[in-house]
């Protein structure tokens, strides 16, 4: 058991919840938005500036591909996946407030909530403006992450996927730091590795490798994002916590925090089964056209 003398210093201030939930949700997911949004009816300025520059492609249109209504019904989950993937920041919730000072007086949870809307805030002047303009000017032909619209000019393509890549290496480390310990505890304990710097190279080397192949392998982005935003994030984002909540806290049954805690389970297991199916569905649709040897 950790002593109290030897856990984190609680000192941290409520922007650093905006600046952590930001970077946890602002993505490869804000590519994916006017996709998302065909279906359901500083590089997220880059897009949609490059989109309005380029206007309304000839002869856009907004209606539903026609398809299949099964067809479509997948489609419209696994927008809805997209959706719960890019809003996920909740994975970071509690490593955030275990680092803010706590006392009687102070709950943590002021500053928190002071965090979390100031990050929604700066989420939705990222999100919106992507999603709505790249929707406007591509309709419902728009690719699963807008910058593919573009073929000129170059070097703002290249700026633009350079600093979702910049990004993403940062918020890998973050979702990748639990697996990671997890290895190393099973090396250690049931195959007996001595924990050291090799250990940690061998292990997350061949992790980081491992799921490289894989993104490069399995190239539906859209599709991915569905199935990872259904059983990877819908759980902690939209339901798990009301769960938590309701056995801790054991409200009066019928009042308002009750209703309002078992909607929100109710709705986050449809999210989530709703989008896992829709991008698993899409995936092996598109793997006979899209798939990579």
């Amino acid at each position: 058991m950790v002593s109290a003398s030897s856990s984190p210093p609680r000192n941290a201030k409520w922007w650093y919840s905006t600046f952590h939930t930001v970077t946890a949700m602002i993505g490869a997911g804000v590519l994916s938005l006017p996709y998302a949004m065909a279906y359901l009816g500083c590089y997220s300025t880059i897009a949609w500036v490059a989109c309005l520059a380029r206007g309304r492609v000839e002869n856009v249109s907004y209606a539903y591909k026609k398809t299949t209504s099964t067809d479509l019904m997948f489609k419209i989950f696994n927008a809805i996946g997209q959706i719960s993937f890019a809003f996920a920041s909740h994975a970071v919730a509690l490593e955030i407030q275990a680092i803010i000072p706590s006392t009687h007086e102070k709950p943590s949870k002021i500053p928190m909530w002071k965090g979390i809307i100031g990050a929604y805030i700066i989420n939705a002047i990222c999100y919106f403006p992507v999603a709505l303009v790249g929707y406007w000017a591509f309709g419902r032909d728009v690719e699963d992450n807008v910058l593919m619209e573009f073929e000129r000019p170059s070097w703002l393509i290249a700026s633009a996927n350079l600093m979702v890549f910049i990004h993403v290496v940062g918020s890998y480390q973050v979702y990748a730091m639990p697996i990671f310990d997890l290895i190393e505890k099973v090396m250690v304990k049931r195959f007996k590795f001595p924990l050291g710097v090799a250990l940690r190279l061998v292990v997350r080397s061949t992790y980081v490798a491992f799921t490289l192949l894989f993104g490069v392998t399995f190239p539906f982005f859209g599709d991915l994002l569905g199935l990872f935003g259904g059983f990877g994030f819908a759980p902690t984002a939209f339901f798990l916590p009301s769960i938590m909540w309701l056995i801790i806290k054991k409200p009066k049954r019928f009042s308002t925090y009750w209703f309002i805690n078992w909607a929100s389970i109710y709705v986050g297991v449809c999210i989530m089964l709703a989008s896992t199916i829709g991008g698993l569905r899409n995936i092996i649709t598109d793997a006979s056209t899209k798939f990579y040897t």
